[in-house]
């Protein structure tokens, strides 16, 4: 694929960003089968939010132009190959990871309507409805912002100016990959889909960590390029399911006790498998030090706020006071990596700790100072769930700067939560 024509070729004529409901993270759809069963009469709000106030998405992205890919999106529904895909193939070493009942319904769904208003130099976009329907909308309304806030720097420039710059992207990809050939036994994913540069860029970044690292890359989170490319489809869980959960609370009691429960319903879901832990929803420290004995027993924990070695060396702790084995655990650090971050945590905890990353939007989307003023930099963009059956819901994270929901909720789960000074910490992306 010659990206740089096809992306020259945008200028013409409607080029969809989205084209497959399976264009999304492996974890909305394993999220989305435990929604399904145990909370399929829930009513959410998601809403895009952009950290990055400085990128007037508004003033970049025409509203005619987003409205016809959102329109797009919700004509889409699986194809009978994906469907088979889905059915029949082994994940995690599971056969049937998705079950009849689910699939059934998955076969049938087209997303639901989208409210879109521009406010200042911001889009306000909503999707309201029921809980698995809603959630899938979040993968693929991000990868429109993003790729369209792409086209939009990219459609000023010439085709010799589009080809050189994707042949220098392409050459920063490829330094960083044989940067890192030389950490042994490293275990690396695609996490990258969530703030992509595109479609087409994140499976070349895909096939050149194939390529270039070998059995190091263990996959991707992306369902369509995993079957693509018949690579491994990456995933477990992500904040959302506590943050619903919580919010659902109908006291201080019960609140405490959600992110448990969201964990116990997912061993049920499971039947054992996909046994990792995301402890920082509502404050790493906390979590561990309330969690009940049978998650010590889990296979991992993931990193994705805060500082990532203090979180790794408080989960080592935890483990150790729980009489296991760290060195039979697995932590994975997914949250603003580059290839320094890497190498550094690589180094401070292997042998200690099974170690594992998810390497995203620096991997799909680093276009840092290739155009003048920085205009194709990453930005921090997120599309969050932010009520739940009409309450709001609240994200505390290890990571101040990455908290959201309403001040007296925050200072009411800060309490529930035994959550102390927190040290702010630059939002990478």
């Amino acid at each position: 694929m010659d990206i740089a024509t096809r992306v020259w070729n945008h200028k013409w004529k409607i080029d969809p960003i989205v084209r497959s409901l399976i264009d999304t993270d492996f974890y909305k759809l394993l999220m989305c089968q435990s929604v399904f069963r145990n909370k399929p009469d829930t009513r959410v709000t998601f809403s895009l939010i952009n950290r990055s106030k400085t990128v007037p998405l508004a003033d970049l992205i025409d509203e005619g132009e987003l409205r016809e890919q959102l329109d797009h999106i919700r004509s889409l529904s699986l194809s009978r190959g994906e469907s088979t895909w889905l059915r029949g193939n082994t994940f995690y070493g599971k056969r049937q990871m998705f079950r009849p009942d689910f699939m059934e319904w998955f076969e049938q769904l087209r997303l639901p309507p989208y409210h879109l208003e521009r406010k200042g130099d911001q889009y306000e976009l909503t999707f309201e409805g029921s809980w698995p329907e809603v959630m899938l909308w979040e993968i693929p309304a991000l990868a429109v912002l993003m790729e369209l806030r792409g086209r939009a720097v990219l459609n000023r420039m010439g085709k010799f100016e589009l080809q050189v710059l994707y042949a220098r992207a392409m050459t920063r990809v490829w330094e960083k990959i044989e940067a890192m050939r030389d950490i042994p036994d490293l275990s690396i994913a695609d996490f990258g889909t969530r703030r992509r540069h595109s479609y087409l860029w994140q499976d070349w970044c895909v096939q050149a960590m194939q390529e270039g690292l070998g059995s190091a890359f263990t996959g991707t989170s992306n369902c369509a390029i995993a079957m693509r490319r018949e690579l491994e489809a990456i995933g477990t869980n992500a904040h959302e399911l506590p943050m619903v959960y919580a919010a659902l609370a109908e006291d201080d009691a019960a609140l405490a006790q959600a992110p448990y429960d969201v964990l116990s319903d997912w061993h049920e879901e499971h039947e054992g498998n996909l046994r990792i832990i995301l402890p920082d929803t509502f404050g790493t420290a906390g979590f561990l030090e309330k969690a009940p004995d049978w998650l010590a027993g889990w296979t991992g924990i993931r990193v994705d706020s805060g500082d990532p070695a203090q979180a790794a060396e408080q989960a080592i702790k935890w483990w150790k006071d729980r009489g296991e084995d760290p060195s039979e655990k697995r932590v994975i650090f997914s949250d603003g990596l580059d290839v320094a971050k890497i190498r550094e945590l690589h180094g401070q905890f292997a042998g200690r700790t099974n170690v594992s990353f998810g390497w995203g939007t620096l991997l799909t989307n680093d276009f840092r100072g290739l155009v003048p003023d920085d205009r194709l930099a990453p930005f921090s963009l997120v599309c969050k769930a932010i009520s739940a059956n009409g309450r709001p819901t609240v994200k505390l994270s290890d990571n101040p700067n990455k908290a959201m929901g309403p001040a007296d909720q925050i200072d009411r789960y800060k309490r529930v939560f035994n959550v102390g000074r927190q040290a702010l910490q630059d939002v990478i992306v």
